[in-house]
């Protein structure tokens, strides 16, 4: 399955709670709207796990975001345009999921 993955920073000045609200309740909805979005998934950071044995990138990280196929309508348009809104900055990939242990119950 081709997919979209984000990480997602919040703009400057914005707290992590603020971001996270526009986020669920402006930026879901909005998702919602499109048509022939396969899946959006909103990973929200609880908080950062570190290793002692591999250092830690020099990211700051608000979620990550995950969305299957958006066809470019006014829809997408109004989703993307939100982003603008409260995303301060973003890395995005085109990823292939490959499933090593499938989803359980």
């Amino acid at each position: 399955m081709i997919k979209s993955l984000s990480l997602l920073t919040r703009k400057p000045g914005m707290t992590h709670e603020q971001f996270v609200k526009h986020w669920l309740e402006v930026h879901g909805p909005l998702a919602r709207k499109v048509p022939g979005l396969r899946r959006y998934v909103q990973s929200h950071i609880l908080e950062e796990r570190t290793r002692p044995d591999i250092p830690s990138t020099d990211v700051e990280i608000d979620g990550v975001a995950e969305l299957w196929r958006a066809l470019a309508t006014p829809e997408a348009k109004a989703l993307y345009a939100d982003g603008a809104l409260f995303i301060g900055r973003i890395k995005s990939f085109t990823i292939e999921e490959k499933e090593i242990v499938p989803r359980r119950g």
